[in-house]
């Protein structure tokens, strides 16, 4: 079950982050973020209303508070860096934040085997490699590298709260719709200071309505990805879940090679292999 969610997770991460990247090259980060959030704050209020989920209200939605608001800076920087492109830049230090949720497993004494620290290491260096590291170039190339170290801290931290606002099914929905809330909000609040300072929200003035479906799209399967997730830690070590759930960037790497023809090298093809060889290390650890 962990496996199984935590690798749903990475997909669900990786299409919704290759998405934001492509909106994000026509429309502001922070329109793209408070657009995609606000579809999936909406969906989600629908479900908390039909299933009661009211009820599961409690001191641990302040976790997904804290999440919903670290979310929107990480997400923010993140799809600024994807912007900047190309994509190989970006994807593969997307797994550094992976040391943030593996942290607290082990802080709270989770100890891996044998097998599942070789798959760890493994993995990691994998989707690292997958994404075809580009470390040297211009300095927009750098700029991409820093904005992307401080969203890859920021999910990891947001995969450690965000585990622990619910034990339930229905207090899952409860504290996403309250972290898309906060995720509105916060970057609502970005956008409108970001207006004020003479930016524009929209390109060319007009809301790209042909994008609407784009938009929904990149904010549920971002949500989704945050509900599979804590499925995943809750049914296993948060460790096997946090580092399976982190090879969201392969995804993104093949995404855009598949639909923006970027060229996979021949250190991003051993690179997804050495992600699939620690993937069933840990799965089978």
């Amino acid at each position: 079950m962990t496996a199984l969610f935590a690798l749903a997770t990475s997909l669900l991460w990786g299409l919704a982050d290759f998405g934001g990247g492509l909106l994000t090259r026509r429309t502001p980060a922070l329109t793209v973020v408070v657009v995609s959030q606000g579809i999936a704050a909406t969906v989600l209020g629908v479900i908390v209303v039909a299933t009661g989920a009211w009820g599961e209200a409690g001191d641990q939605l302040w976790f997904a508070v804290a999440a919903g608001v670290v979310g929107p800076v990480a997400l923010l920087c993140f799809y600024k860096a994807l912007a900047l492109g190309p994509m190989g830049v970006v994807s593969p230090l997307g797994t550094v934040g992976v040391a943030v949720p593996v942290g607290v497993g082990l802080f709270l004494g989770e100890r891996p085997g044998v097998m599942q620290v070789a798959g760890i290491a493994v993995a990691v260096l994998g989707v690292a490699l997958a994404g075809g590291p580009q470390l040297r170039g211009a300095p927009v190339q750098r700029q991409a590298i820093l904005l992307t170290l401080v969203a890859a801290f920021g999910f990891g931290a947001v995969f450690a709260l965000i585990a622990e606002a619910s034990t339930t099914i229905t207090g899952l929905f409860l504290a996403l719709f309250v972290q898309r809330v906060v995720n509105v909000v916060a970057g609502g609040l970005a956008l409108y200071a970001s207006v004020r300072r003479g930016a524009a929200a929209l390109p060319d003035g007009t809301f790209p309505w042909r994008a609407l479906p784009a938009f929904a799209f990149v904010g549920l399967a971002d949500v989704a990805a945050n509900g599979t997730y804590v499925v995943a830690a809750h049914h296993g070590p948060v460790t096997v879940a946090a580092v399976l759930a982190s090879l969201y960037p392969v995804v993104t790497a093949v995404a855009a090679r598949g639909f923006l023809r970027e060229r996979l090298r021949g250190v991003q093809a051993a690179g997804a292999g050495l992600a699939l060889v620690g993937t069933l290390l840990l799965a089978t650890g």
